[in-house]
């Protein structure tokens, strides 16, 4: 090697140096790229629905017009946004509460070492690695009109008379708890996954000391478990919220909406109305009333976890 190819070697290396050691130009180019992502993939299409929201933008249209906030009064005298809404909150919030349920169950159960516990984890975290499409197969058959397994077993098991034959997804109600059923399926791997990364971060010794103590299973899993649990609980909760409520696949893939919009949500509903119906400015301004509401709701959920973190 040369004298000079060394310098330059060497100068290349001590600019890197140089850059790994300028914390103040350092942390600028590490935040770059999700900048970048967050900037083309969130903030270009959110200010493209405002646009739209204050215009009469349709498919296929060549011009538009500046309309103001006529497309929001439109959308809030409609009788469907409010079901949608509606129809929204109750599709999110009973749906996170078994999620939480049932993920907390099943973290505290995967916590324990027992044989076979990979094959348990490979099986729970199926419906969240598994395509929806596939999933929603399944599901469409299982609340078949005809062949729904549930009902042919709930008469084998004397559980349903001879004439009864429920209609899942055609009657408001049982169409509501099917989905609210799909969702709770399809979001508890996320919940458990978070849920039990939290419980292998509680130190052994803590439950160890208690138990010296006299502390039972319920005492240590009330006292202990639960509060320390806690921040990361709120934030798995957050997740689910903001999943959910944002979410039109399992409306989208099951009744569409229906019947007579009694599973409308408000993704779907954006959907429908923008690009099915074609009024894009009418969709983004459907669509536009998730963000405060989501926003809000993330503001409240890192307080308390902030807060719980500090008690």
């Amino acid at each position: 090697m040369t004298t000079a190819t060394a310098d330059a070697f060497t100068a290349k290396a001590g600019w890197r140096t140089r850059l790994a050691d300028n914390e103040r130009l350092l942390w600028p180019l590490m935040l770059a790229p999700a900048i970048l992502y967050i900037v083309l993939l969130v903030g270009f299409p959110f200010f493209l629905s405002l646009f739209y929201s204050v215009s009469d933008v349709t498919v296929g249209s060549r011009s538009m017009s500046f309309v103001g906030l006529e497309n929001f009064r439109r959308v809030l005298a409609t009788d469907t946004f409010w079901t949608s809404l509606w129809n929204t909150l109750i599709f999110t919030i009973v749906s996170q509460f078994f999620v939480l349920v049932f993920a907390n169950i099943l973290a505290m159960a995967l916590s324990a070492d027992f044989r076979g516990k990979w094959l348990v984890r490979l099986l729970i975290l199926l419906p969240w690695v598994a395509p929806i499409s596939l999933g929603a197969i399944g599901w469409l058959w299982i609340y078949d009109s005809i062949y729904s397994v549930i009902n042919w077993t709930g008469q084998a098991l004397r559980i349903l008379g001879p004439n009864d034959w429920p209609i899942w997804l055609g009657q408001p109600n049982l169409a509501m708890a099917s989905i609210i059923i799909v969702q709770i399926w399809r979001i508890v791997p996320l919940a458990t996954v978070i849920l039990l990364a939290g419980l292998t971060s509680i130190p052994q010794d803590i439950h160890d000391a208690a138990a010296v103590d006299g502390a039972g299973f319920w005492r240590r899993t009330l006292q202990i478990t639960f509060p320390l649990l806690l921040p990361i609980t709120l934030v798995a909760v957050l997740f689910g919220i903001i999943f959910t409520f944002t979410d039109m696949i399992v409306v989208f893939l099951l009744t569409r909406g229906g019947p007579y919009d009694q599973t409308q949500v408000l993704a779907t509903w954006a959907f429908f109305t923008g690009i099915q119906g074609g009024d894009l400015a009418g969709g983004a301004a459907v669509s536009l009333f998730l963000f405060p509401v989501l926003v809000a709701v993330a503001i409240v959920f890192l307080l308390l976890a902030r807060r719980s973190e500090v008690t």
